[in-house]
């Protein structure tokens, strides 16, 4: 079964699971079966129904938009990575 690793900020919408089984033969369904299960997950990883600017999706170390993007099909022992973009800081 797939797996995919959720970032700690996001990890009190999962009941603070550091990883979880998921099911889908791409990414796209492997993500829309992980918000359906925990839709309060949802508003942070899209915005209606496309995937938030900020939220980068790895398979392994590839991220996938270099791959097939969404349409990145998935192997039974595939392990994605949530990785929210971090922005801001001062310049002082």
């Amino acid at each position: 079964m797939a797996y995919i690793k959720i970032p700690t900020p996001l990890r009190q919408y999962t009941g603070n699971q550091a990883e979880v089984a998921i099911r889908g033969a791409t990414v796209d369904e492997a993500l829309r079966d992980l918000v359906a299960r925990y839709p309060a997950l949802a508003p942070h990883l899209y915005e209606g129904d496309d995937l938030r600017s900020f939220v980068n999706i790895f398979l392994g170390d590839e991220d996938i938009r270099f791959l097939q993007d969404l349409a990145t099909p998935l192997t039974e022992d595939a392990r994605l990575r949530i990785i929210p973009a971090i922005a801001g800081g001062t310049s002082s």
